[in-house]
C-alpha cells in the first residue's frame, strides 16, 4: 500500500533535529503539507542551552525562544504536542499514535532523539537522582536547587564538566565522579583533560576519578553515595550526566535496521522506503554525532531531499564548543580509527593540542584559553568526517 500523494511529510520530534529539518524543508518548499508529532509541548528552545542556563539566569519559561502557536505559523504546519507515537506501519506508511490517532505519510522523519543513560545504583535514594534531558527536565532540576550547597555529578564527559561549571554560578560546589581517569577523556588528550582540570578545580569543582556511584542512600543531610572504591560523597542533590542513549525501540518494532541508533545512510534513508532518521538518534554511515553541527548539516541535506532534491550529506570539520568558561574549550576530535599522534603545547594562558596522521596532516585539534581564537584557522586545516 502507497501513501497518497496528498499525504503530509510527517515529523517525529520537535528539538533541534526535527524543527531545523522541517525550517530547512520550508526554506525550499513552502506548501508540502507538514506535520510534527512531539512528546513534549512542542515549543522551540535550544537544548545545549540547558547545561549552561543557570549562570545566564534563565528558567524553563525563558528557555522557550518560541512557543508552538509560532512554530505552527512559521511552518504551516500541524503540531501535535504531549502526543506520542505508538506504532510505525512502512508498508501502510502510517504512523499511529498512542491517543489513537492515525497519520498516512508522504515521508516520514525520525527525529526522536535519545534517553539518559541510567547507572544501575543500589539504595533507597536511587531514584532521587536526577538527569537533564529537555527542558521538562531542567524545570525540575532547577526546582530542586534551592537551598542546595553540594551537588554529585556522575560523569565526567562534556554535559558533566559543563553542568559543574554552571552550578558555581549559582554558589553551588560540584562533585563530578567518573571511572575514567581524567576528565573529558573521550575527547581530549591526558594533557589537555589535565589542564581543563586544573582550572575547573580552581574555580571550586572538585573531581572523583577512577571510581563510580555504586549507591545512594538517603540521609538527614540529603544523600551519601558509595563509590566502588568504599569511599562515600556527600551530596544535596545528584545529577546524572554519563550519556546518552538513542532512541531506537519504535524503528527497531517497525522493523528498521538499528545498531547504536537508526541506521541511515548519507541520504539519511534508513531501511524501509520513504523513511529517514537524523539527530541524536540516527547512526549515519556508522556515526553517532550528539553534536549542533552534525545536526544542523544533517538537517539541510533533508531538507533539500524532501524538496525534491536527493542531497548527500557532508560532514565538515566540525569543532565542538565546551561550555566551561572557567576554562574555554574547543575540540575538534579526529575520526576513531585515524592513526596518529597528539602533540600539545601549553603556556599559562592558552593549550593547543593538535593530533597529526603519520604524513603530518592535521586530522584533529583541542583549543584551550587564549589557544580558542585559533579554531577556524585549524578547523580549515582539518578534512571533513564524511564527504
Amino acid at each position: 500500500m502507497t501513501a497518497p500523494l496528498e499525504s503530509p511529510i510527517v515529523i517525529l520530534g520537535s528539538g533541534l533535529a526535527g524543527y531545523s529539518a522541517a525550517r530547512e524543508l520550508r526554506k525550499l518548499d513552502k506548501t508540502a503539507p507538514l506535520v510534527v508529532v512531539s512528546r513534549d509541548h512542542a515549543g522551540f528552545y535550544s537544548k545545549p542551552m540547558l547545561s549552561n542556563a543557570l549562570a545566564s539566569g534563565k528558567t524553563a519559561e525563558t528557555l522557550v525562544m518560541k512557543p508552538v502557536e509560532k512554530m505552527i505559523e512559521e511552518l504551516g504546519a500541524v503540531v501535535r504536542a504531549r502526543t506520542e507515537a505508538a506504532r510505525i506501519d512502512t508498508g501502510a506508511r502510517s504512523v499511529h499514535c498512542v491517543d489513537g490517532e492515525v497519520f498516512a505519510y508522504r515521508d516520514l522523519v525520525l527525529a526522536v532523539g535519545a534517553d539518559p543513560i541510567r547507572l544501575p545504583l543500589a539504595g533507597g535514594g536511587a531514584d532521587d537522582v536526577l538527569s537533564v534531558n529537555d527542558l521538562d527536565d531542567y524545570a525540575r532540576f532547577a526546582a530542586r536547587l534551592e537551598g542546595v550547597q553540594r551537588v554529585a555529578i556522575l560523569g565526567g564527559g562534556l554535559i558533566g564538566c559543563e553542568f559543574a561549571n554552571d552550578l558555581l554560578a549559582r554558589g553551588i560546589t560540584p562533585t563530578v565522579i567518573d571511572p575514567a581517569a581524567a576528565a573529558l577523556s573521550r575527547l581530549l588528550p591526558p594533557a589537555a583533560s589535565a589542564w581543563l582540570q586544573a582550572r575547573l578545580e580552581a574555580a571550586g569543582v572538585r573531581f572523583r576519578f577512577g571510581v563510580a556511584a555504586e549507591r545512594v542512600d538517603r540521609t538527614q543531610a540529603g544523600h551519601r553515595l558509595t563509590l566502588t572504591d568504599g569511599s562515600t560523597v556527600g551530596a544535596d542533590l545528584v545529577l546524572s550526566a554519563i550519556g546518552l542513549r538513542p532512541r531506537i525501540a519504535l524503528a527497531q518494532a517497525a522493523g528498521l535496521t538499528v545498531n547504536r541508533g537508526v541506521v541511515a545512510d548519507r541520504m539519511l534513508a534508513t531501511s524501509a522506503p520513504h523513511v529517514y532518521a537524523l539527530g541524536d538518534c540516527a547512526e549515519v554511515e556508522g556515526h553517532s554525532l550528539p553534536f549542533v553541527m552534525p545536526i544542523m548539516q544533517q538537517a539541510r541535506a533533508l531538507g533539500a531531499t524532501l524538496a525534491g532534491t536527493p542531497t548527500a550529506l557532508k560532514y565538515p570539520a566540525m569543532p565542538v564548543i565546551v561550555k566551561t568558561p572557567a576554562c574555554p574549550t574547543v575540540v575538534c576530535p579526529p575520526p576513531l580509527d585515524a592513526a596518529g599522534a597528539w602533540s600539545v603545547t601549553a603556556t599559562d594562558d592558552a593549550l593547543e593540542a593538535r593530533f597529526e596522521g603519520a604524513d603530518g596532516k592535521l586530522l584533529g585539534f583541542a583549543l584551550m584559553g587564549a589557544a580558542t581564537a585559533r579554531r577556524q584557522a585549524l578547523a580549515g586545516q582539518v578534512p571533513g568526517l564524511i564527504g
